[in-house]
């Protein structure tokens, strides 16, 4: 457990020192302005918000050293966001956002300045109480995971240094967002389903519920059947669902007495229709909108354009290859990984049964970020029972740290173009399929794989 402790503080620094003091774009500047509201004037509504109406100064009062364009946010204001009995609010789940505001207030006293004040601290802060814990968390979780799975010292280092540095995990640490909160969930989630311990599995599963009810929903639907299985008691699934209670509750009671709804603030057309609105029923998600053709092209971009989440994860396609060996083979922990796994179907098939935008504008696909949990959890199972395969995870691994050192100048959200991952992603596969072969080749026909 020290080893895991040090490991999530190294992680802890990595994500502070790189917080942005400025919102990247219309996602986290919604987030950001139901914090500051809630801070500087004791409400939701973000009328009032400089993350909504930008001062005339805000733009010399949030220095952006690093990029000279500066982001339409900072100049205009966020537009995520939901007009309801004539004022608006954010179209993001609150309850995160609220947990933010609460720890800053809890700060101030220290000397933080009221964030209208210092939108460029209050930014910077934000950013590291939101996705420094997570990415920590993350990280010190997988790492018990890793020794779950059979992992030695030295591979579970060298698998968890692809999970930490050689995915999109890294920029994503830069700017408010949900994918981290999510993955951290969802590596919390599985370490506690390999130790059935139905408290922790579903408590963090509740927290994913109140970050993104969609995502946190099948969560908690995987985690009480891996429970239910594995125990084959109905007491463990209770006892999960009443621990992921409270947070799906807390969701629930703000929406609704924010919209009068139960569904996502998002979701409703009328909050979406005041005047200027980007959004309508032609592009917000949550319709379904594709014919066949379009549905495959849509995943196909999803996973292999040149965004998509798999070229930007690269280590990820071994587990997409040869993940199923580890599904198919019999023995400890395989009701859990099957469980994750049908969850991360689950996430896909939604999104890309329900939008049409590629996640927005982001890097990746912001809805399969946590999805690297269930496959480095895949990963360290081949890499322990297949030893074969750790040459691939090597040059996979090596060439995502490439990728991930690329695009960490970006952070979560891109207005411009992303830099050209595919330039690595594809010479990548081709240097993984010849070593692959080489393996292939000089396998006697009687050696086994593991």
């Amino acid at each position: 457990m020290r080893a895991a402790w040090a490991l999530a503080g190294l992680a802890f620094a990595l994500a502070a020192a790189g917080a942005r003091p400025q919102p990247g774009g219309l996602n986290d500047g919604s987030r950001l302005a139901t914090a500051e509201s809630l801070i500087d004037r004791g409400t939701l509504a973000i009328d009032d918000s400089v993350f909504v109406r930008p001062p005339p100064d805000l733009a010399a009062r949030v220095p952006i050293p690093d990029d000279p364009d500066l982001p339409y946010t900072v100049l205009h204001g966020t537009q995520d966001k939901v007009l309801i009995g004539g004022r608006f609010y954010s179209d993001k789940p609150m309850v995160p956002a609220v947990l933010v505001a609460a720890a800053y207030r809890l700060l101030m006293p220290l000397g933080l300045p009221q964030p209208g004040d210092r939108p460029d601290v209050f930014c910077r802060v934000a950013t590291i109480l939101t996705c420094a814990p997570a990415y920590a968390a993350a990280v010190g979780f997988m790492w018990v995971l890793g020794r779950r799975a059979g992992l030695s010292a030295g591979w579970r280092l060298a698998w968890l240094g692809g999970f930490a540095l050689a995915t999109v995990l890294p920029a994503y640490t830069r700017n408010v967002n949900a994918g981290l909160p999510l993955t951290a969930a969802a590596a919390a989630a599985a370490v506690c389903l390999a130790r059935v311990a139905p408290v922790g599995a579903g408590t963090a599963a509740g927290v994913a519920y109140a970050v993104d009810p969609v995502t946190g929903g099948l969560l908690v639907v995987a985690a009480a059947v891996a429970v239910g299985v594995r125990t084959r008691r109905a007491f463990p699934v209770v006892v999960l669902l009443v621990a992921a209670f409270p947070w799906a509750a807390a969701h629930h009671a703000v929406n609704y007495a924010v919209g009068g709804v139960w569904v996502p603030l998002g979701l409703v057309p009328e909050y979406l229709a005041w005047p200027g609105s980007p959004f309508d029923r032609s592009n917000m998600t949550g319709l379904f909108r594709h014919d066949p053709a379009g549905l495959a092209e849509y995943l196909r971009m999803l996973f292999f354009g040149r965004n998509g989440f798999l070229v930007t994860n690269l280590p990820l396609l071994l587990a997409a290859g040869f993940g199923w060996r580890v599904l198919a083979k019999p023995g400890p922990g395989r009701v859990e990984v099957a469980a994750l796994a049908c969850w991360a179907a689950g996430v896909v098939a939604v999104y890309a049964l329900l939008s049409d935008n590629w996640g927005g504008g982001c890097l990746s696909v912001r809805w399969f970020v946590p999805l690297v949990v269930p496959g480095f959890w895949v990963l360290a199972r081949l890499l322990a029972e297949y030893p074969t395969y750790r040459a691939d995870f090597a040059v996979l691994a090596g060439c995502g740290l490439v990728t991930a050192v690329g695009v960490w100048p970006c952070g979560p959200w891109v207005s411009a173009a992303v830099p050209r991952t595919d330039y690595v992603a594809w010479p990548a596969v081709g240097l993984w399929a010849a070593v692959r072969a080489r393996a292939v080749l000089r396998r006697p026909p009687s050696e086994p794989d593991a």
